[in-house]
């Protein structure tokens, strides 16, 4: 039986509900009534129930969806969407940081950087905080200082806390051979094709377009996946992001904000508006305020001319700052700077958002990127390390951190070989022509996207 992930409506419903909890609504009437109704919980960390509803329930869950969607939010003033509201809310909004230029070299960098944290992440996606430190440990990887490794980890080990299941054949230390697929390098891919055949004018519905043409609806995930199911059902952005979506805070809008700021090098604000129009597709408050405080922190880190603490503060003034992500990078970074020991770090993020949050939201998971870095100086190793080792979503989040770090080093030279000589310059996608490219080959390519008028 086919039970795809991340659409079900009885799987949706708890999703919501802890959405609404969070962004401000009243959902225990709701909530009350799914639970009297048998409506199971959400998955804890899969994107399927193992079992379909009955038809009832299913009928139920897409009524009580739409219900909750009517509820009205305390936190919509300081949480807004639209970007005219955005800006008005961010009274340090940013004016150009330095030069409109980058070289190749930065931007090989930056997607080496990109792969590096993504694949060290990649097998240990998903597995809880303990189970990460526990593997590394036993194979004397602790504090992390290089890919994973089943070599000497105990079978007893392993059987409790097996490696993802999509990725450790191609992302242990022993089975790399490339850069393996994955949607934390197909969005940069797809924003790259995004920007070829638009123009950094391009609009949200030009995105949309971009991935019914390029982009296998089987390759997304949680709010795109239920945003590309929107539009198939003939609905218009940014209502895309809305209906029925219940991840529109989670991660996926910041993994594909990359491009936005490889390409606007110097002009956080041109970066963050950018990101917006991409991620609106998908994506409210929160969800869109970490694509834009990364683009804008990239766009500064991409001057070559600032350190990584002041692109991380550059990030935050595109951030409404009475948000919750705000509030929650403020702690972060505050935290990286009381604390020597990285575990205390992320100790403390988890006794604050592990047990409200699920693990791909992008409030928890921006605050470890941007803890991090600040704890890691912007070195580069320091920083992928740092961001996986510190769990929720192992593979996104090294994937920001390494794109920033990588950026912040300047020249693909500048990383230790034995992260990125494992990559053999060669990137594995189902996306476009795309397929075996070199990430030399991808710098230009996105070199070419910064001097478009």
């Amino acid at each position: 039986m086919l039970r795809l992930t991340w659409v079900q409506p009885e799987d949706l419903i708890g999703h919501e509900l802890r959405q609404a909890a969070q962004d401000g609504r009243e959902p225990k009437h709701v909530a009350a009534r799914w639970r009297a109704a048998g409506g199971p919980q959400a998955p804890a960390a899969a994107g399927a129930s193992p079992t379909p509803a009955s038809r009832y329930l299913r009928r139920l869950a897409k009524d009580l969806l739409d219900e909750l969607a009517d509820l009205p939010s305390v936190l919509a003033d300081d949480e807004p969407t639209d970007l005219a509201r955005i800006k008005a809310a961010c009274p340090d909004w940013p004016e150009p940081v330095g030069p409109r230029a980058t070289t190749p070299q930065h931007l090989e960098a930056a997607w080496l950087g990109r792969a590096t944290g993504c694949l060290l992440g990649k097998p240990v996606e998903k597995l809880p905080l303990d189970a990460i430190r526990r593997l590394a440990q036993a194979t004397g990887n602790w504090p992390l200082t290089g890919y994973f490794t089943a070599r000497g980890v105990p079978g007893e080990l392993l059987t409790r806390h097996p490696w993802n299941r999509r990725s450790a054949d191609t992302s242990l230390a022993e089975n790399i051979d490339g850069m393996p697929e994955d949607d934390d390098l197909n969005y940069p891919l797809i924003n790259l094709v995004l920007l070829q055949r638009h123009g950094r004018a391009f609009t949200t519905t030009d995105v949309a377009r971009t991935w019914l043409d390029e982009l296998p609806a089987g390759r997304t995930f949680t709010a795109e996946r239920i945003a590309y199911r929107n539009l198939l059902d003939g609905l218009e952005p940014p209502h895309t992001a809305r209906h029925r979506n219940p991840f529109r805070e989670w991660i996926g809008a910041l993994i594909r904000a990359d491009v936005h700021g490889w390409t606007n090098p110097g002009d956080p604000a041109a970066a963050a508006e950018q990101a917006h129009r991409d991620a609106t597709l998908t994506h409210t408050a929160n969800g869109v305020y970490a694509a834009m405080f990364a683009a804008a922190g990239i766009a500064a880190a991409a001057t070559g001319a600032h350190d990584v603490h002041t692109c991380l503060r550059t990030g935050l003034t595109v951030v409404p700052p009475r948000s919750r992500l705000a509030r929650a990078v403020r702690e972060a970074v505050r935290l990286a700077h009381e604390h020597e020991d990285f575990d205390t770090v992320v100790d403390a993020l988890h006794a604050r958002h592990a047990g409200t949050h699920h693990w791909v939201h992008a409030v928890p998971n921006t605050a470890l990127i941007a803890a991090a870095l600040t704890h890691a100086n912007g070195d580069f190793a320091g920083s992928v390390c740092r961001a996986v080792s510190g769990g929720w979503d192992t593979d996104s989040n090294g994937a920001t951190a390494g794109g920033i770090a990588g950026l912040l080093a300047g020249h693909p030279g500048a990383l230790p070989d034995h992260w990125t000589a494992p990559l053999k310059n060669r990137l594995s996608t189902s996306v476009g022509d795309f397929n075996g490219i070199g990430f030399d080959t991808l710098a230009h390519l996105t070199h070419r996207e910064t001097l478009r008028p």
